[in-house]
């Protein structure tokens, strides 16, 4: 059903961006703009994961890294090749993962999630980044801010072109602030799909739903309180973290990026309700910290 239903939303947005195109020249129009968006996407699809993991200047950790070691060992379980692992220098709390297909991906941790987390939390988080790049959610994400961005750029050429029939106000306003709210709207939509897919996936990967539900919890809580200098810099890279940097709202809505935390963790305990045996749950999902941090690494997270 997620797979369904983000295909529909990806034709919608090509719908709209092939519709702007043709708004702005006719057939002729519509196919410069997806020769456009063809060769902004094939941009992203091979520097997109060095862009993102230099913004957050993350340094990558060898097979020796504890954390290396958990996720090697959980893209076993999840049939992939292993990723290559970065760490982020960053108190809030969260993780992403990039790359155009499992066998070009990477995962990054912040140093804020090690020291938040228990070791069984940090599992089920960097599962559900395992379960994005087994789903191949980090190519859709990426195509789908490339079309999103070129609608905007589009709308902005409509509603400002030399062409009689485009200066009618209805068709400006459309082009210069509908069309990209549409297409903003239909992003969220396909990131909100993708997260309740990698959390169903990071619960069959690690068997663990409700230290994933833990961990979205204290993230959560975290991430409303710790700044990310990176999002508020970019928001457009909100779409890649495990949870959104900042407050979270308490239902799904069509202006966020993600759903709410609430309904992520509902969903969790759900699974955890009707798992096979083989899934661990937690008797203390809100275990006493250990220093310096789940996995052995100093504070810093660069140290070890």
């Amino acid at each position: 059903m997620n797979q369904t239903r983000t295909f529909m939303l990806m034709a919608a947005l090509v719908a709209l961006f092939m519709g702007l195109g043709f708004l702005l020249g006719g057939r002729g129009g519509a196919a410069i703009a997806l020769v456009m968006a063809a060769g902004m996407n094939a941009f992203a699809y091979w520097n997109a994961d060095k862009l993102i993991l230099r913004m957050h200047n993350a340094r990558e950790v060898g097979p020796d890294h504890p954390l290396h070691r958990m996720v090697a060992g959980l893209a076993r379980n999840a049939g992939i090749p292993v990723p290559k692992v970065y760490l982020v220098d960053q108190a809030q709390p969260n993780a992403f993962a990039t790359g155009r297909n499992p066998e070009n991906a990477a995962v990054a941790a912040t140093t804020g999630l090690l020291q938040t987390l228990d070791r069984d939390e940090i599992e089920a988080v960097m599962a559900h980044e395992l379960g994005h790049i087994r789903n191949r959610d980090t190519l859709v994400m990426t195509v789908t801010a490339t079309i999103a961005g070129a609608i905007s750029m589009l709308g902005n050429m409509v509603a400002f072109s030399g062409n009689r029939d485009n200066r009618n106000p209805i068709v400006m306003i459309a082009a210069l602030i509908l069309a990209p709210i549409a297409a903003a709207l239909v992003q969220m939509a396909i990131s909100r799909t993708r997260e309740y897919g990698a959390d169903a996936a990071a619960a069959e990967i690690s068997g663990k739903p409700l230290k994933l539900a833990s961990a979205l919890g204290k993230l959560s809580h975290a991430a409303a309180r710790i700044p990310n200098p990176v999002a508020a810099r970019n928001p457009a890279t909100a779409h890649l973290y495990i949870v959104k940097p900042g407050a979270g709202g308490v239902a799904d809505s069509l202006f966020s990026t993600h759903p709410a935390p609430a309904n992520r963790i509902a969903a969790l305990e759900a699974m955890a309700d009707t798992a096979a045996p083989g899934f661990v749950g937690s008797a203390d999902p809100w275990p006493r910290r250990r220093r310096p941090s789940a996995l052995g690494i100093p504070r810093s997270g660069f140290d070890a």
